[in-house]
């Protein structure tokens, strides 16, 4: 009898085939009842901004269905930014565990901020994959760092590298809706026109699923679908900005008020709940004249019908679920993964780009395109007020740790798991609890070791508990927060906050030394919003939450603080290229290269020589760097 060492055959090998006995091993089986799963992961989507399900003024049917027939969660709560939030989405880490405690593109070299993903903990995609899960992941996908971004990689902090096993994705913060840079796994696709990418990755998305359950049945997936969709540049198909003309002419400061009501009668936040003050910078509505209300209302209507266009996209994924009968074993998600964007500042943007460089867009340069804002010719951001709004009751904005910048909707629908329809659980929870409830529903364990490699446990806890129990207690004891140097903690219903140097998302480097700002302290248990700072009254109550933050910033890697995002992002730079000065591609494979990736020209003196074998008939740019 012999054995083949390398998949410890079990079988019997003799000299003949009558003597022998096969042997095939058994393939890795997810559990009979595993669900499937999608993620739809909406983009600087604030917690008053869905419709029905959340107070809204913005019609979103689908996700309302998805409400009506689950559950609410009105208690949770994201890393205030994208990139953080989504590595801590897949890991069920918090962010500084794995080295995203700010967005990517500011990553420093120590533990809690070099946007290096440690193989200690990999994601929920990786386990369910070696689960017998197939994953596919669609849309956005900005926790790679830029300069890991091209045709050679490296990949093991791309979707393939993270446990998915096909994607189609944007590597980026942001995507021109209508001319999106893709890529196919590992291949940059062609560029191209569309009618809108919400519509290819919802295409692609129901190709997948009938594929894979047409061959498949029997075998679960999970879906990330990630729209860049709310983040800018906000473009929407004509129909869509038409259906939603007029509707906020009444500007940002009714706009909260009539959201506050509506959540009241929702009952998605308590009826003691009181609206925070306007953010100062922020000018009242009734102080503005004619033609700035009409731009910034034009805004809003953009804003509004992307977000409605992004939720009948959804629609028809959900609609492909039912039609081939999968959907009652689905479990869907739906948040976001920050609170609204303020980044298009005190006037609005027809280029978002200038906030990338510290700059305000002049009012005279963005009313010129009134007429075509949201189309192709654009790359648009509303004002920061209308961000405010979409984050009542809460104060401030993405990127700030006061509850306007990381508490967001989830709605969470699966009902051969979830036996009450359109409840709403109060349970503390964030974003590092999604993974580990994907593996409790799908009856996995998290490995204590992953392909040889110790795996650090969850930081999250499992929201499963809650599905069916709507007064079951808090699982989560405590939760510390980190941003920019905009740091909370929260902790039995008490909250400590300060808002570092008082920054807003539009003031690109604002600084102030950290022991120069203003803590905060709310009972969230008994003030929903924030509204009221009792740090006066309890001063021992805030020294110990912010003692109890300092404890959790050393164990989850926070420190080193660092304000100055300029000199982060310089650095990076600096880092990656050293002393190199000529840089030379080749057509025709030089292509779709992240800036952080290629030649680094910006503020520098350069030049760009090039030889063109010209037939007489070409278009178009010779060379580009885009940010």
């Amino acid at each position: 009898m012999g054995t083949n060492m390398q998949d410890e055959f079990l079988g019997t090998i003799a000299p003949g085939y009558e003597d022998s006995e096969e042997w095939w091993a058994e393939s890795v089986r997810p559990h009979p009842d595993a669900p499937n799963v999608i993620i739809f992961l909406l983009d600087d989507v604030g917690f008053g901004q869905l419709s029905q399900s959340f107070g809204g003024m913005v019609e979103t049917p689908n996700i309302d269905r998805l409400a009506a027939n689950g559950l609410r969660y009105n208690n949770f709560h994201t890393t205030a930014l994208c990139s953080p939030t989504r590595a801590s989405l897949m890991t069920g880490r918090n962010p500084h565990t794995i080295g995203l405690g700010s967005h990517s593109l500011t990553a420093m070299g120590f533990p809690g901020y070099n946007a290096i993903v440690p193989d200690s903990c990999k994601t929920v995609a990786n386990y369910l994959a070696d689960a017998g899960y197939l994953n596919y992941a669609l849309g956005k996908w900005d926790h790679t760092p830029l300069y890991e971004i091209s045709q050679v990689g490296p990949f093991n902090r791309w979707p393939s590298g993270e446990g998915f096993h096909h994607a189609y994705c944007f590597m980026a913060a942001d995507v021109h809706q209508l001319i999106p840079v893709m890529w196919d796994d590992h291949h940059p696709e062609p560029y191209r026109e569309s009618e809108h990418l919400d519509i290819d990755l919802a295409d692609r998305a129901i190709d997948w699923i009938t594929g894979h359950k047409s061959l498949k049945p029997e075998d679960p997936f999970m879906m990330l679908w990630a729209s860049g969709s709310m983040h800018s540049p906000h473009h929407a198909p004509p129909e869509y900005i038409e259906k939603y003309r007029g509707r906020f002419d009444m500007g940002w400061d009714v706009a909260r008020e009539q959201i506050l009501v509506r959540q009241k009668e929702l009952w998605i936040i308590p009826e003691n709940t009181k609206l925070t003050e306007r953010i100062p910078e922020i000018p009242a509505w009734d102080s503005l004249d004619d033609e700035h209300q009409k731009l910034y209302a034009r805004q809003m209507e953009v804003f509004a019908a992307q977000l409605d266009h992004v939720d009948h996209q959804i629609g028809r994924v959900v609609d492909t679920l039912e039609r081939i009968g999968e959907l009652d074993n689905t479990l869907i998600f739906v948040t976001a993964d920050n609170g609204a964007s303020g980044e298009g500042g005190l006037a609005g943007k027809f280029n978002e780009t200038y906030v990338l460089n510290g700059l305000q867009a002049p009012f005279e340069a963005s009313m010129r395109h009134y007429d075509d804002w949201g189309n192709a010719d654009t790359y648009p951001h509303y004002h920061a007020g209308w961000a405010m709004a979409g984050n009542t009751p809460f104060r401030y904005i993405e990127q700030s740790e006061h509850r306007g910048g990381q508490h967001d909707s989830l709605v969470v629908h699966w009902p051969n798991g979830i036996k009450a329809k359109g409840e709403i659980r109060e349970q503390y929870h964030h974003i590092s609890d999604i993974a580990p409830t994907i593996m409790e529903a799908a009856r996995a364990e998290a490995p204590g070791a992953y392909h040889g490699i110790e795996q650090l446990p969850f930081d999250g806890h499992s929201m499963l508990y809650s599905f069916n129990e709507g007064a079951a207690p808090n699982v989560k004891e405590r939760q510390y927060y980190e941003m920019f140097g905009n740091r909370a903690i929260w902790a039995d219903g008490w909250k400590a906050v300060t808002l570092h140097a008082n920054r807003m998302p539009w003031e690109l480097n604002k600084r102030l030394p950290f022991e120069h700002d203003e803590w905060e302290l709310y009972n969230v248990e008994d003030d929903f919003s924030e509204s009221t700072n009792i740090a006066a009254e309890y001063p021992e109550k805030l020294v110990e939450l912010q003692e109890m933050f300092d404890e959790e910033a050393w164990k989850y890697n926070v420190y080193p603080l660092h304000d100055d995002m300029v000199t982060r992002i310089a650095k990076q730079q600096d880092r990656i290229f050293g002393e190199r000065t000529e840089y030379v591609y080749y057509a025709p494979g030089a292509v779709r290269i992240a800036e952080k990736a290629s030649a680094p020209v910006k503020n520098k003196s350069h030049n760009i020589v090039t030889t063109v074998d010209l037939q007489g008939d070409e278009e178009g740019v010779i060379v580009a760097c885009a940010a």
